[in-house]
């Protein structure tokens, strides 16, 4: 043995030494293979992990997409026949009137005496006038053909009425002889450029061969005005005298606005076509393919249509309701819904590309890949550092000594072990990964369990957040474009309402909060000497409150149109809105009808705000009494009337709970007492006027304050008969 300073060669001391540091040795060897190893471990579970990320997000965001199309597309398309079905139902109920009017004239003739009619005049033109028209060659000094003419001219009046009504573009009443009445307000289009006063082949319309024919109500095809050029749709109804033809009554329909919100459609990612009885498509945005609109000659029936996907799904839609389905045609993929309108055997289409739909999806996927790739670029250097520290580290071991290897190989691979069975561990609802005390070792195996810690937090709530985002925008924006819509073509928007009508004037006004609401005003005659008065304000918010709105004007109006006095009418509908209401929703109702002729009227209050009244030379003061329940609230409620009487100069003014409670900053409520102030402003200005002074007042007291409520209004002011 040989010793040199403190170390013995060939002793004990140095087989301890090489033994040692065969063991070290050893030990830096395999932990070196250990930290390689776990260190592409962790690589492939995190690519695993993320990519099972990804396809989740996607499935989920298919799903969300696939849910809000279902839902959207199949309320509106839905909500769009049965509008278009209620228009069409308006015109038929015009020409019934007509059919009974004429039907009672010709069952018994000798109670009707003659009346004056007159050709068209030019000018006239403007003013509602009911028109002798005749076809080519008809000689009107036949007197039986006079006596007959002078016969149905006892309909003028009620022609004239439902003309002015505005649901009809005009209505007529033709006789088998080749001469017919019609009322309108264009009788200039019924002459020719040189001045001379146009035939109407009447025995060659559609209208009057499909009536004739088929003995019952006739809707003619998409058609063009003879006189005016405008498309639209004609309803005729024959009327026989025993068993004789003895006229054809009917009215029109000009589709231009429906044709208009049909190509308005074509901006947006889902289009609407209107497809008729025979399968034509006869309203479309689209100008190629097969959903667009050909020419009458050219028309194509949709249900024998190349596109077998097409033609099954347009023949089941003519049928009944479609919910929305994938369609192929045209080599694309459609989401497709569709509903009929029954009282023309049509159909209202949706279509939208499921290219569009999967562009959110794709959006998603895109920026999670750049995310991961961030993600993945920050563990690859995590990685990189982490092993140049450690061969770092094996140096300073082999150095240090037995010891010291030992306390850094324990602290340098424990971690990694933990972190591996952690990442192992990742998967189903378990997703994230938290950072221990374990991991805290001050290098870089830290800093990788503290960046992956973070990338898995910040992704699980990147998802979240997206779900959450994706879905309430879609839910709020189907249902606020959906409400709106109800609303906008629910509500009276034409003014002056009743032009020919001086004995009052009347007007009304609905702003709608962000989050539509479901207040509601209507106003209508209900005879030539009584006018319906309502305003309501429908409990909760969007969708359900729009279409709860909808059923309770259609039955106010109905009831008050069927005779019923305000209270009667209010307790039926408080019945019939009681049934299946599982929403729980009710209404409030402000409910009047007024004699035109004497001021007199009747009124009922379903738990709705108290009234405004301002007398003649005076100014608007609130009318207080106890209020009846709400509507839909119980079965079985009786409704208390009440009676008022508007004198000439008098004004009344309703309104809904959004004008009392509109808030400010300081959330103070504007209050009666303010709304009274600004009434009296101009207490004898035209309701217009009243209403605009109201608003303003509402709006300099909000400021900027959001508006959480809608604010509906309505004044009508009584001028009495003669007094215009």
């Amino acid at each position: 043995m040989k010793k040199i300073k403190n170390i013995v060669l060939g002793g004990i001391q140095q087989k301890v030494f090489n033994l040692v540091l065969f063991v070290i040795l050893l030990m830096m060897a395999a932990y070196t293979v250990v930290i390689i190893h776990q260190a592409g471990r962790i690589g492939s579970l995190v690519a695993d992990t993320n990519e099972r990320q990804k396809q989740s997000i996607s499935e989920i965001s298919h799903q969300t997409m696939d849910a809000v199309i279902s839902q959207s597309m199949g309320q509106s398309t839905l909500m769009e026949a049965y509008i278009a079905n209620d228009l069409f139902e308006d015109l038929a109920d015009t020409v019934n009137m007509l059919g009974d009017y004429a039907g009672n004239i010709f069952h018994s003739p000798d109670a009707y005496l003659p009346q004056p009619y007159a050709l068209p005049d030019a000018a006239k033109d403007g003013e509602i006038t009911v028109q002798l028209l005749t076809e080519e060659g008809l000689d009107l000094t036949n007197a039986a053909l006079a006596e007959r003419l002078g016969l149905v001219a006892n309909m003028s009046d009620m022609m004239k009425a439902l003309y002015a009504n505005g649901n009809v573009n005009s209505c007529y009443v033709a006789l088998p002889e080749g001469a017919m009445l019609l009322a309108d307000d264009h009788s200039a289009e019924k002459y020719s450029e040189d001045g001379t006063l146009m035939p109407i082949p009447i025995h060659e319309r559609d209208w009057y061969i499909g009536a004739s024919k088929t003995g019952q109500l006739y809707y003619t095809d998409v058609v063009q005005d003879v006189f005016t050029g405008q498309i639209g749709i004609m309803c005729a109804l024959p009327v026989y005298q025993g068993n004789k033809l003895a006229c054809v009554v009917g009215a029109d329909l000009f589709l231009n606005n429906m044709a208009d919100a049909v190509s308005a459609t074509g901006e947006n990612s889902a289009v609407t076509v209107i497809v008729n009885q025979y399968g034509h498509v006869v309203f479309s945005p689209m100008t190629q393919g097969a959903l667009r609109v050909r020419q009458p000659s050219e028309a194509e029936d949709l249900r024998e249509s190349g596109e077998e996907a097409l033609a099954a799904f347009v023949s089941g839609a003519l049928k009944g309701v479609m919910d929305v389905t994938e369609v192929s045609f045209d080599g694309q993929n459609y989401y497709m819904a569709g509903a009929p309108i029954e009282s023309v055997g049509w159909t209202v289409l949706s279509a939208v590309n499921s290219e569009l739909a999967q562009q959110p999806t794709d959006m998603l996927e895109k920026q999670y890949d750049s995310i991961l790739l961030d993600a993945e670029s920050a563990l690859n250097d995590g990685i990189g550092h982490a092993k140049n520290t450690i061969f770092v580290l094996l140096g300073v071991i082999l150095v240090m000594g037995i010891t010291g290897a030992l306390v850094l190989s324990k602290r340098i691979v424990k971690p990694l072990g933990i972190m591996t069975e952690r990442v192992q561990s990742l998967g189903g609802k378990n997703l994230q990964f938290f950072m221990e005390d374990a991991y805290r070792t001050g290098d870089e195996i830290e800093v990788l369990a503290d960046s992956f810690a973070t990338l898995s937090a910040r992704t699980l709530q990147y998802v979240d957040q997206v779900q959450r985002v994706t879905a309430e925008k879609e839910r709020i924006g189907a249902e606020l474009n959906m409400a709106t819509d109800i609303q906008a073509s629910q509500l009276p928007r034409l003014f002056p309402a009743f032009p020919n009508r001086p004995e009052f004037d009347i007007y009304a006004s609905m702003t709608p909060a962000k989050e539509v609401g479901g207040d509601f005003y209507d106003f209508f005659l209900v005879d030539d000497d009584h006018i319906g008065l309502v305003m309501a304000d429908v409990s909760g918010k969007g969708v359900p409150a729009a279409l709860f709105m909808m059923i309770s004007r259609v039955l106010i109006k109905s009831h008050l149109q069927n005779g019923e006095t305000p209270g009667e009418a209010l307790e039926n509908v408080n019945d019939q809105l009681c049934e299946g209401n599982d929403a729980e929703l009710f209404v409030t109702v402000w409910l009047a009808v007024l004699e035109i002729s004497t001021g007199k009227g009747i009124a009922a209050n379903a738990g709705h705000e108290h009234p405004t009244l301002r007398r003649a030379d005076g100014q608007y003061e609130l009318v207080t009494y106890r209020h009846s329940p709400a509507v839909a609230t119980l079965e079985g409620i009786p409704y208390k009337e009440h009676s008022f009487e508007l004198r000439p100069g008098d004004s009344l003014f309703v309104y809904t709970d959004g004008v009392a409670e509109a808030t400010n900053a300081q959330n103070e409520l504007f209050g009666t007492d303010r709304m009274l102030s600004a009434l009296n402003r101009d207490p004898d200005a035209a309701p217009e006027a009243v209403l605009k002074n109201v608003m303003d007042g509402i709006n300099a007291f909000v400021a900027d304050a959001e508006q959480f409520d809608d604010i509906t209004m309505l004044c009508l002011k009584y001028i009495g008969p003669g007094k215009a």
